[in-house]
């Protein structure tokens, strides 16, 4: 494996002396600087062998480096070979500081611009200004170099009725278009992909994970579309479908729509969209005006067809985990340990039973004991999965892609007896979720405003988890959407009505054992006895949490209540489904606390 990749990374540095150039960046990114990758485009797997959901690599004449973040400490020594490179953080030792300590002023850099986002670039190029050049380049190397490279997966398009969606892409349309007048643009550029497939209302599979179609649109200031994509892949009722003003192009000719652009304004995200864009349009003599994806607030605002659907699929999929949980209970009282890749088929296995399911929403965490430490585990990278242990805890964090809603949901299940430190940290775990899921606050609250609820029994103790704590969920889409979230990092996007976030706070002891309780919540308005309209969070998911590592010493009332109505919903919820000894099962794990 190793001499593999060091012929890959000697064909990039014949291809830096040919350039003439010092260094290439390869990011984890594609064009679509979406946090799913199809396979024909994980250049930073072809160049390192590196599978994570983020990292980057810089090869130079003479050395090379890959970066990960605190994630993937592990893994990266694991799957990245130490002879051809240095280990770096993503974050702690950045990409542009590691090429300033290493190449001589006055190097160039090649930097492919359809891998970076604008803002992205437009910062690196400040902060080497007078030391280093960034070169952007025409044609990314890897791609003429791979080989083997897989063929991309062009799926036909999915059409989503309204009784799905609730909206005519036409009206979404008009709202977006209305967004564009209120600011002056003539036109949009939409490249983050369930934008696209959210405002025309169709979905595809052509990224693992993400029910989306590979392609790009321009939307102007009247409503109409020009959809970048190939024909073929569009049913015959797609016209009807999405109504006048649609064009259809082909995606080799967006280039030429961007350079048609002169004197007009045109809205870019630089945070969502290429550099490339913003580099075409500028040589165009377009105006750009930096501001949000138009879509992004509509879409994250669920209507109500989209929040009806929602809550039915979160019962199916409560159906499947609670089925899968119950079969742990039984394996363990059997005396089977299954591994951690077992488990994760089982559970896929219960949820593949709804013919409905499109996909997973991601690849499923399925991690035993020690490893549930990590917070992002994943077993299928590991050369032997984990067994369960006893008298410990099984984590698992998986989701499904339904037609009519996006699931994601973490429990933590007791393997015998567990210590009286896990139950007492998983119930201060389960007060933090209860404190954020039973919150109310006023309009024009932010996620940041309300993340020390979940942390605050957690730092009581002492304790604290370095991750988010809630994301945005989309509508048979990506299942991390923005822009609201909830988490310490500061986030100016106030929580609205229909919008759906997780609820996850954790607590990770390393090597020893991990816990997560997540829910999605959707936020509604909620009646008060004061004179200010208020908002507040009702849980969506509906699947048992293991009473057995709930220390009651440590609940108040309160906290009871909740654990109790809850579980009282659960049950109500998802017993007419179940039958045997998986309803018999359910209806212990139902009881009041």
């Amino acid at each position: 494996m190793d001499a593999n990749y060091a012929s890959r990374i000697e064909e990039l540095r014949r291809w830096l002396e040919d350039q003439a150039l010092d260094a290439l960046v390869i990011p984890r990114e594609d064009e679509f600087l979406g946090e799913y990758v199809p396979a024909h485009n994980e250049r930073l797997l072809w160049a390192t062998g590196f599978t994570a959901s983020a990292g980057a690599a810089v090869v130079t004449r003479d050395n090379a480096a890959v970066f990960a973040d605190g994630r993937y400490t592990v893994q990266v020594r694991k799957q990245v070979p130490g002879d051809i490179f240095e280990y770096r953080h993503l974050h702690e030792e950045p990409v542009l500081g590691w090429l300033l300590d290493t190449l001589p002023a006055g190097s160039k850099v090649a930097i492919d611009p359809k891998l970076h986002s604008a803002s992205w670039l437009q910062a690196a190029q400040d902060k080497v200004a007078g030391q280093l050049t960034l070169v952007s380049i025409d044609a990314n190397p890897i791609d003429t170099l791979w080989a083997e490279r897989p063929t991309p997966l062009l799926t036909d398009a999915r059409l989503m009725g309204q009784s799905l969606v609730g909206v005519s892409s036409e009206e979404k349309r008009q709202q977006i278009a209305a967004e564009l007048q209120a600011i002056g643009a003539d036109l949009a550029v939409l490249t983050q992909l369930d934008s696209i497939c959210w405002l025309l209302n169709i979905r595809g599979g052509d990224i693992s994970r993400l029910p989306v179609l590979l392609s790009q649109a321009v939307v102007d200031a009247t409503g109409a579309v020009t959809f970048f994509i190939d024909s073929h892949r569009l049913p015959q009722e797609f016209a009807a479908h999405v109504g006048s003003g649609v064009t259809v192009s082909d995606p080799d000719t967006m280039a030429d729509v961007l350079k048609a652009q002169s004197g007009r304004k045109v809205l870019v995200d630089p945070a969502t969209s290429n550099a490339w864009v913003s580099q075409t349009l500028t040589a165009a003599g377009a105006t750009i005006i930096h501001g949000s994806d138009p879509c992004l607030l509509i879409k994250a605002a669920k209507n109500d067809t989209e929040a009806a659907g929602i809550r039915a699929c979160h019962i199916r999929d409560g159906v499947a985990v609670s089925r899968f949980l119950a079969w742990i209970d039984r394996e363990v009282a059997a005396g089977n340990m299954p591994n951690e890749a077992e488990l994760a088929d089982k559970l896929l296995a219960f949820r593949q039973v709804d013919e409905t399911l499109a996909d997973l929403s991601f690849d499923t965490i399925s991690a035993a004991g020690g490893n549930a430490a990590m917070c992002h585990y994943n077993h299928l990278n590991q050369s032997v999965p984990g067994e369960l242990e006893q008298d410990n805890v099984y984590l698992v964090d998986s989701g499904g892609q339904y037609p009519n809603g996006t699931t994601d949901i973490t429990r933590t299940v007791a393997i015998g007896e567990c210590s009286a430190e896990v139950k007492k940290t998983f119930t201060l775990v389960l007060k933090g979720h209860i404190a954020l899921a039973t919150s109310r606050f006023p309009h024009g609250t932010t996620g940041s405003q309300l993340d020390a609820l979940a942390r605050q029994h957690l730092w009581a103790h002492g304790y604290d988890f370095d991750h988010g704590t809630g994301h945005g969920v989309g509508h048979f889409l990506s299942v991390h959407e923005g822009p609201q979230r909830i988490s310490k990092v500061h986030n100016p996007v106030a929580l609205l009505p229909g919008m759906v976030v997780s609820n996850e706070p954790g607590y990770y002891r390393d090597d020893s054992f991990g816990i997560r309780i997540e829910n999605l919540e959707v936020v509604v308005n909620v009646e008060t006895s004061g004179d200010r309209p208020m908002l507040g969070f009702e849980s969506l998911t509906r699947a048992p949490i293991d009473r057995r590592l709930v220390d009651l010493s440590l609940m108040t009332e309160s906290e009871i209540s909740w654990w109790n109505d809850y579980h009282q919903k659960v049950w109500q919820a998802i017993s007419p489904s179940l039958e045997g000894d998986d309803l018999a099962w359910l209806k212990l794990a139902c009881l009041p606390l």
